[in-house]
């Protein structure tokens, strides 16, 4: 069974209203594939402070291995203000420069990659150059290469997106990350245009897009893969994309079929939406009660 998934980027704080909420979705990612019996690891960086042993403590409390979180001395835990006034459009406002803006290379993150049946990375973590260099050694291994977009603006860049993109076999996005893509590369701002551009110009195997409340789809050599989503009372969508990526994961790396895989992901996203936070504890009975 192939179930060693390795991710890269950030891990914070999300300062809600309420009170601080652990966050960031590299972490979410993480998390989920944890509870849904994967052996899954992550790398990223949290600052020698309170706020960097807390985080660290909320990982444990889920079991999570911390082997490939690195500490640093220089730089603070990563703080993110956010707003909640519609709970369907979360806004976020990003402090930089934090400890994940530099995650360092070294032979065991190097290995780790090598071996992992999966690879997942997004464009926030490597906003600054340090830790993009990193990712970009670890690319070279010809693990499954999945690319969240997940992008947080202003902290993105399509040239830094194009190399991704040439690194990539499974694209995630969201409809308002296609329109971004599709004024970008000149297309028309559909999900059939862009998916065959992207699937003619980058070396992908599967392209997905989520539609929050409308579900999901899946391109794949020419072919759409369509599903509605599951109705649910939102308590808010933090975290709801992470968890939909999760199940796409799981499923993808069980050889599920594209159906199978849409249905399971979009459940699990659902379910997490139900939630108050990104980051719920769960059983799979829990995600099998949705629809």
């Amino acid at each position: 069974m192939r179930d060693n998934v390795v991710i890269f980027g950030e891990m914070l704080w999300d300062c809600l209203p309420s009170g601080p909420v652990a966050g960031g979705a590299p972490m979410n990612v993480a998390l989920n594939l944890h509870q849904l019996g994967l052996n899954s690891r992550l790398i990223s960086a949290v600052g020698k402070d309170e706020d960097g042993e807390k985080l660290l403590e909320f990982l444990n409390g889920f079991g999570l291995p911390l082997d490939l979180i690195q500490t640093k001395i220089d730089h603070e835990t990563s703080r993110v203000l956010v707003d909640t006034s519609d709970p369907e459009n979360i806004k976020y406002s990003i402090v930089a420069p934090v400890a994940w803006d530099f995650i360092e290379w070294n032979e065991k993150l190097d290995k780790v990659v090598e071996e992992a049946d999966a690879f997942v990375f997004g464009t926030l973590g490597v906003r600054n150059p340090e830790s993009l260099k990193t990712l970009l050694k670890l690319l070279r291994h010809p693990t499954l290469r999945i690319f969240d977009a997940n992008f947080r603006p202003p902290f993105y860049d399509f040239e830094v997106i194009e190399t991704l993109l040439g690194f990539t076999d499974v694209l995630k996005i969201n409809e308002d990350e296609m329109e971004i893509f599709a004024d970008y590369f000149g297309t028309e701002a559909t999900i059939e245009d862009l998916c065959f551009h992207l699937d003619q110009h980058f070396p992908m195997e599967i392209i997905c897009v989520t539609r929050g409340s409308k579900g999901a789809l899946i391109y794949q050599k020419g072919k759409m893969f369509e599903h509605p989503g599951y109705v649910v009372q939102v308590q808010d969508s933090i975290g709801a994309g992470d968890a939909f990526l999760s199940g796409f994961i799981k499923t993808f790396l069980e050889e599920k079929s594209p159906e199978e895989i849409l249905d399971f992901a979009c459940k699990i996203g659902g379910f997490v939406a139900t939630q108050k936070g990104g980051t719920p504890k769960y059983t799979e009975a829990d995600i099998e009660n949705i629809g």
